[in-house]
C-alpha cells in the first residue's frame, strides 16, 4: 500500500507540473517582449514551443520508457522541467527563453505521455476517479501559474514570477525517488509490464492481457484521437497565447487579460471532474464532443463580435470547450487493454496531435499579423473544431487498441 501511496503522490505532483511552463510564459509577454525587443513573430514561436516540445516528447517517450522503466522516466521528467525552468528564469535574451521553454516542456511532454499507462498499470480498477483527480490536478498546474504571473512579476521581477516553479516541479521528482528506493529494496521493479504487479505487498493485480504489439498508425481509433486531440490542443494554445492580447487590445488591462486567461484555464476543471466519469458511463461519448464544439464555436463568435461586451461569458464557454482534452485522455485507457498498450496509444495520439497543434499560436498571430484582424484567425478555429469533431466520431465509437492490431 505504501508503495501505491507514493505513485499516487508521484502521479498528482507531476500532473501539476505538466502546464506551469506555460501558463507562467503568456500572460508576462508583453512584459518580456519590452525588456528582449521582440514582436508577434516571436511571440507566437513562443508560443509554439509547447506543442512542438510535446510531439518530440510524445514519438519518444513510449521508446525511452520501454528502455527505462515508467518510473525512472517520471524522475527524468521532472527533472527536465525543473531544469528548463531556472533556466529560462535565469536568461538574458530571447535565446535563453527559448531553450529553457524548450527544455522544461520536453520534460513536461514526456510526463504527458506517461501519465495515463501510470494509471492503468497501478489503479487499473479506478481509471475514472483517478483520470479525473490528476486531470484536475493537472487544471490547478495551469490556473494558478495564469493567476500569479502578473502579480508575482509586479512584486519581485519577471524572473521570480517564473522561476518560483522550478521548486514544484523539484518537489516531484521526490515520490519517485521513493518508488525506485523500493523498489531496489524488493530487488524488482514494483510493477512489471508482462505481469502487471501493483506493488510489494499491495494484493491488486491488473487482469492479465496480452502484450502490446501492432502499429497504432494503422487503425482509425489511432488516428481519430490523434485529431481529436491534436485540434483540441491546437486551438487551447492558440488562446493560451493570444487570449491577453486580444482582450487588450479590445480595451481590457494586462491584468484583466492574465485574470480571463486564469479563468479560462479553470473552466478546465469542469471537464477534468465530469469527462472521465462520463466517459465510462457512455458506450459512445461522441455527443460529449458536440456539446464541448457548441461551446468553442460561440465563445469564437462571441470574442470575434463584442469581445468587451460579456468577457466572463466568453471566457467560461471558451474554456468549456476543451474538455474534449480530459475526454482523449480518459479514452487511451478505455480503448486499451494493457499499459503497454495504453502508453504506445497515448504516444501516438501526442506525437501526432501536438505535431498538429503547433500550428495554433503561430498561425493565429500570422493570420492576425495579415488581416490585421481577429476574423480570419478565428475562422481558422473554426475549421479546427470541425476536424476535432471527425476525430471524435472515429476514436468514440467502441473499440480495443489491441483487437484491430
Amino acid at each position: 500500500m505504501h508503495g501505491r501511496m507514493l505513485v499516487l503522490a508521484g502521479i498528482l505532483l507531476s500532473a501539476f507540473n505538466l502546464r506551469t511552463a506555460v501558463t507562467s510564459l503568456t500572460p508576462l509577454l508583453d512584459v518580456l517582449g519590452t525588456q528582449f525587443g521582440f514582436g508577434p513573430t516571436v511571440a507566437g514561436l513562443l508560443g509554439m514551443v509547447p506543442t512542438a516540445a510535446f510531439a518530440v516528447a510524445g514519438v519518444g517517450t513510449p521508446r525511452l520508457a520501454h528502455r527505462l522503466g515508467l518510473e525512472r522516466t517520471a524522475v527524468l521528467s521532472m527533472a527536465l522541467a525543473a531544469s528548463g525552468l531556472l533556466w529560462r528564469s535565469l536568461s538574458g535574451g530571447t535565446g535563453g527563453l527559448l531553450g529553457g521553454s524548450a527544455l522544461a516542456l520536453a520534460g513536461m511532454g514526456i510526463g504527458n505521455v506517461i501519465l495515463p499507462p501510470l494509471v492503468k498499470r497501478y489503479f487499473p480498477d479506478r481509471i475514472g476517479p483517478l483520470s479525473s483527480l490528476y486531470i484536475t490536478v493537472l487544471q490547478l498546474g495551469t490556473i494558478l501559474p495564469a493567476l500569479l504571473a502578473v502579480p508575482l512579476a509586479d512584486a519581485a521581477g519577471w524572473r521570480v514570477s517564473m522561476g518560483v516553479w522550478t521548486l514544484v516541479a523539484a518537489a516531484a521528482i521526490l515520490p519517485w525517488l521513493g518508488v525506485l528506493r523500493i523498489e531496489r529494496r524488493a530487488g524488482s521493479t514494483l510493477a512489471r509490464m508482462h505481469d502487471h504487479a501493483v506493488a510489494p505487498g499491495d494484493e491488486a493485480p491488473e487482469l492479465a492481457a496480452p502484450p502490446a504489439r501492432g502499429r497504432v498508425w494503422r487503425t482509425g481509433l489511432g488516428w481519430g484521437l490523434a485529431l481529436m486531440f491534436g485540434t483540441t490542443s491546437l486551438v487551447t494554445y492558440a488562446m493560451f497565447t493570444w487570449l491577453p492580447k486580444l482582450l487588450v487590445e479590445a480595451g481590457g488591462s494586462p491584468a484583466f487579460g492574465g485574470y480571463m486567461l486564469a479563468l479560462y484555464s479553470a473552466l478546465g476543471m469542469v471537464g477534468a471532474l465530469t469527462m472521465p466519469s462520463l466517459a465510462t458511463r457512455m458506450r459512445n461519448p461522441f455527443p460529449l464532443a458536440l456539446v464541448c464544439a457548441a461551446c468553442h464555436l460561440s465563445a469564437f463568435a462571441g470574442l470575434l463580435w463584442a469581445p468587451m461586451a460579456a468577457p466572463l461569458l466568453w471566457a467560461v464557454l471558451l474554456g468549456l470547450g476543451p474538455s474534449t482534452f480530459p475526454l482523449t485522455l480518459t479514452l487511451v485507457n478505455l480503448r486499451t487493454r494493457s499499459a503497454a498498450g495504453s502508453a504506445s496509444l497515448s504516444g501516438f495520439m501526442q506525437g501526432v496531435g501536438y505535431g498538429l497543434s503547433c500550428l495554433g499560436p503561430l498561425l493565429f498571430g500570422w493570420l492576425h499579423e495579415r488581416s490585421l484582424g481577429w476574423g480570419m484567425p478565428f475562422a481558422f478555429l473554426a475549421l479546427c473544431v470541425g476536424v476535432m469533431l471527425a476525430g471524435a466520431w472515429l476514436a468514440c465509437r467502441p473499440a480495443i487498441l489491441e483487437d484491430r492490431w
